[in-house]
């Protein structure tokens, strides 16, 4: 038992930067500086991350610091870097009063993200989950229009119908366990009671992230939230909970495989499917991406379900890869969106006005695609080969052909971009701020794709520590 904080260091730090930002905001005139501020922050925070040791429990041993929690930490600290530099020319745009309450929501959600990477108990666990999710629904709403209204509230119903769920399952493993670690639950015998908390849980849990069925209210948050948020929700929130979920299924509940592994690989290969299904009938670029990113969830979640330390460093890979790629996609898409509206055909003949955000845009289509040598083709290319040593053959078959779906959907944007007639000649600004953003995104993308191998071991030496 301890009250250690050394552990927490990185935590701390992000309030720290938000105190410095909330501070700045209070004295600043010129709000704009503000997204440079948090991102710097944030990015000496992921280079000091590689020179202090914060490996050790705290919090009366309910929170882990390893090497594990440690990845995912750097990931989810380059995701806020990416956030916060991409935000600067839209919130200085759209909500020019208001930049300081979009950048203090980001970074305490944030600290909610890292705390859930080295949660070992329940209670710390919803916290966590609770500090990452309310501020993103104020992000999500920041425009203050109807359609953003309506797509933060969504978003706000969905997070609170999954807090409760979660909890409802929480009260069963608590009384049956008499604690809320989760060293406690591998000890707790299996019954139907057991069964049923386990199950509430993750499907909390699949509410959170968008697993189908719990997915109806992503593409609508998605399409209508800020371009900037969107960005940064579609992928920290989702590698927080899958981080939180490898620890509690790779300790609290390793010993009741049986109970979760087939729902779970059930929702895996459902949201692949419908995920990727869905997305080819849309005709709006946010609700396109949208989905996709629901089925890039199944992916990550058949890592989860697989288990193995190969598959548990394909997922920690992917995650990765996920931020370069996807950030960079909705930056992209969302700068044009902002400008000529976010279907389809506003972005046919883009190429001849934006020749430089083309090319961007076209990279992370192919690297989210799967295309060779780009990082989301290792990325998936890792998955399917974990579980297909693990013995889920017909899952990577059918996750293959799924891949090759997607291609379709992907390809129809691309077509818009460099083959269809320009309907629409209106210029799409980029700022400094946008273009640093757009470019550390697209050189991530290719950059880890030509040289995945030091990344690659990386993961799977740090995914090795989860299952000691």
């Amino acid at each position: 038992m301890t009250y250690e904080f050394s552990a927490l260091w990185l935590e701390l730090g992000v309030l720290a930067v938000a105190g410095v930002v909330f501070t700045a905001d209070l004295l600043m005139g010129e709000k704009r500086g503000l997204g440079a501020l948090g991102a710097i922050g944030l990015a000496g925070l992921l280079v000091a991350s590689f020179f202090v040791d914060l490996n050790g429990a705290a919090l009366f041993n309910t929170y882990l610091g390893d090497d594990t929690s440690m990845f995912f930490k750097r990931v989810l600290l380059l995701a806020g870097t990416l956030g916060c530099i991409g935000s600067i020319d839209h919130v200085d745009r759209f909500f020019p009063k208001r930049q300081g309450e979009h950048y203090l929501m980001l970074l305490f959600s944030l600290s909610g993200m890292l705390l859930l990477t080295g949660a070992q108990d329940l209670v710390l666990w919803v916290v966590g989950f609770e500090l990452a999710g309310i501020p993103l629904s104020v992000m999500a709403a920041m425009t203050k229009d109807k359609r953003s209204s309506e797509g933060a509230l969504k978003l706000f119903l969905s997070g609170a119908a999954s807090t409760a769920v979660t909890l409802y399952g929480i009260s069963f493993l608590w009384g049956l366990s008499g604690d809320t670690t989760f060293a406690s639950l591998a000890a707790v015998p299996a019954s139907p009671l057991f069964a049923l908390g386990a199950l509430l849980v993750l499907a909390g849990i699949a509410f959170k992230v968008g697993l189908v069925p719990f997915h109806l209210w992503v593409a609508d948050t998605y399409e209508s939230a800020p371009a900037p948020a969107v960005a940064f929700m579609s992928v920290a929130p989702k590698i927080a909970v899958v981080a939180s979920l490898a620890r509690l299924l790779g300790t609290g509940l390793s010993g009741h495989v049986d109970i979760w592994v087939t729902p779970l690989l059930a929702l895996a290969v459902l949201t692949l499917v419908v995920g990727n299904v869905t997305a080819v009938t849309q005709k709006d670029a946010r609700r396109l991406l949208a989905l996709s990113g629901v089925g890039h969830m199944g992916l990550m979640f058949l890592a989860l379900v697989v288990g193995t330390p190969e598959a548990y460093g394909a997922l920690m890979f992917y995650s990765l890869g996920y931020v370069a790629t996807n950030m960079g996609a909705f930056f992209a898409v969302g700068m044009v969106a902002d400008e000529r509206g976010g279907l389809l055909k506003s972005f046919n003949g883009l190429i001849k006005t934006a020749p430089a955000l083309s090319v961007a845009i076209l990279i992370f289509l192919f690297s989210l695609g799967g295309i060779p040598f780009l990082i989301g083709f290792w990325a998936k290319l890792f998955v399917f080969w974990s579980a297909w040593i693990a013995g889920f053959e017909l899952v990577v078959f059918l996750g293959v052909l799924i891949a090759v779906l997607g291609l379709f959907y992907y390809l129809r944007l691309a077509r818009a971009i460099f083959i269809e007639p320009s309907t629409d000649d209106t210029p799409v600004p980029v700022g400094w701020p946008s273009l640093v953003a757009v470019g550390l995104t697209a050189l991530l993308t290719v950059g880890l794709g030509l040289a995945p191998g030091p990344f690659i071991e990386a993961a799977i030496e740090a995914a090795g520590t989860l299952l000691q």
